[in-house]
Order: C-alpha cells, then structure tokens, then sequence
C-alpha cells in the first residue's frame, strides 16, 4: 500500500521517520496513514511497519497487547532486545501464512549497539549524502541528530515515486543525558514523554511537498 519507512541511528540517538500516505496504484486510500508506533508503555522503542496496511495495523496491534500482557505478569515494560525477539518470533510463527509487513524497530539499547536498515529507494540519496562507497566498512556513530537529512530523503522520495508522499512523522528518541538543544527550531515538534528521567521522545510532523 505504498509508503516508505526509514531509520537512523547514533550512539545516544535513534531516528526512526515515515509517511502517511496509503494507495493502491495510482487511486489515494487516504492521506493520513502513519506506519511509525510507539510501543506502548515503552517510552525507548518505536515500530515502523510498511507492506499491506492490514497487515501491518493487525501485526502492531497483536505486538502492543503482547506487550500489554508482559507488563501485567512482570511489572515492568519489556527491553529493547526482548521486544525484537519478541516481533522476530511472532514473525516466525506466522511463516506458513506470512504477514506482508516490514519492520524497523528502534530504540536506546542498554549495551548500545544496533542494526539498521532502509529501502531501496531512499539508499542511494543516503549513500550520497554521507559519502561511503560500502556499509561493510566500520562508521563511528554520528553525534549529530541528522533531522535535515532525513527530511531530504523524503522530499526526494516524494518528488520520483507517486507512492509516497501527503505527511511525514518522525520519531526521535534521546537518551538520558542527551541535549535536545538542536531540536528547539524545528517546526511540528511535539514530546511525548511522561517521566522527568530517562530516555526522551519526540515527534516531528510535517507536510510533505512534492
């Protein structure tokens, strides 16, 4: 159903950003579709899901109340680690009859190391943008919040694919002890976050123009 979902990561940082707008070929389902969730009650972690919107709203949801239920019997929100287990074993357990979804989950780690990956049709703007002729080779973390990059991407996403487009949200999650000094000018900025310590999380919305 269109849309394109993309991550980025630093070493006291995660970006995770997608669009809303939902289609079948060229006919426009809607244009406010987001495919970026934050889990519930899990203030380091958020979910980007694209493929079949059906898909992808029924798997966030069964994800949410997994997660809904660990919290009952334990008392305490699942890690990061645990909830990537916990979405790759759900995703196995549906192999003979897949969802058609893909997934991007991010977050602050305790150990602080990560994964990440993106689609084809944002790579090479990226691979430009950066200047690294292969992802093989070993990348310090970026220290700065690559919000202009990101929106960069989606614009030019926008302006050669009538797939994507309508709206951009961005998820930005800090953690504790981090500066969320470069983000005071960005325009749509909201915080999400409910508790005075820890890991912080924003969210951007923008419009996106073709």
């Amino acid at each position: 159903n269109g849309g394109i979902i993309l991550a980025i990561v630093g070493k006291d940082f995660t970006v995770i950003a997608g669009d809303t707008h939902q289609s079948e070929g060229y006919s426009i389902q809607t244009r406010c579709a987001p495919n970026v969730f934050r889990l519930y009650k899990i203030y380091r972690a958020v979910l980007a899901v694209n493929g079949f919107a059906a898909d992808w709203n029924t798997f966030v949801n069964q994800v949410k109340q997994r997660l809904e239920w660990y919290r009952h019997a334990h008392a305490k929100d699942m890690s990061l680690r645990a909830s990537a287990r916990l979405i790759q074993t759900m995703l196995y357990a549906r192999r003979f009859f897949p969802y058609y979804v893909y997934n991007i989950l991010g977050g602050i780690k305790e150990d602080g190391s990560y994964k990440c990956a993106v689609q084809s049709l944002v790579q090479p703007f990226l691979d430009n943008q950066v200047y690294v002729p292969s992802w093989d080779i070993h990348m310090t973390h970026p220290a700065h919040l690559p919000l202009a990059m990101v929106i960069d991407s989606f614009t030019s996403a926008t302006e050669r694919h009538v797939e994507i487009g309508d709206g951009l949200e961005m998820y930005i999650v800090l953690a504790k002890g981090r500066s969320a000094q470069e983000l005071a000018s960005i325009s749509g900025l909201a915080e999400i976050t409910t508790k005075a310590e820890g890991d912080r999380m924003f969210v951007i919305k923008q419009e996106l123009k073709d």
